[in-house]
């Protein structure tokens, strides 16, 4: 009869090496996984960043200010800066005037002293052209900020808008080209 405590018993679990292995390979693949997604974070967080940034906005803000102007403006009158700074274009008070009497001057403010930056704005008001003061300032609006600079020009009934912005981390380049549309 053979003794139960010299019989071969085979063993029903893991070794330690086997355990280790396991936990070591387990590890590797887990702080992949993790790397691949803190990653992936990172990257949609810049890209969200660079496309929601102010100057995406503002620069989307400007040319489509610039543009709805500029198309309902009269198709004959407008004024241009000799050095492309300012322009100016006259519009119709309502759908049914017969007379051009509202102005819009879109111009680049150049930065003050306490500013590294300039700004764009648009001034509205009445244009009476018989008076000894033709314009009449309504309101004066800063459509965007972190302008480097800006440019305007016109080419028969085309206006155009060269308008770059930065702002330390992000430099962009905005240009708008609008026909003159209205009677």
């Amino acid at each position: 009869m053979e003794h139960p405590a010299k019989k071969n018993y085979r063993s029903t679990g893991f070794t330690l090496i086997e355990l280790i292995m396991t936990i070591a390979i387990s590890i590797v693949v887990l702080l992949s996984v993790g790397v691949v997604l803190v990653d992936n974070q990172r990257g949609w967080h810049r890209m969200y960043t660079r496309t929601y940034s102010d100057i995406i906005t503002d620069g989307y803000v400007a040319r489509k200010m610039f543009d709805a102007m500029v198309r309902k403006a009269h198709r004959e009158m407008c004024l241009l800066d000799v050095a492309g700074s300012w322009i100016e274009v006259y519009l119709y008070a309502g759908n049914y005037s017969t007379d051009v009497d509202r102005y819009a001057r879109f111009y680049y403010q150049h930065p003050g002293e306490n500013e590294a930056k300039g700004h764009l704005n648009v001034e509205y008001g009445n244009w009476n052209p018989g008076s000894a003061y033709p314009r009449d300032v309504v309101s004066t609006q800063r459509i965007c900020s972190n302008v480097t600079s800006c440019v305007f020009k016109r080419a028969g009934r085309c206006a155009s808008m060269i308008l770059t912005l930065d702002n330390g981390s992000q430099t962009i380049t905005v240009t708008s080209s609008s026909v003159r549309h209205s009677r």
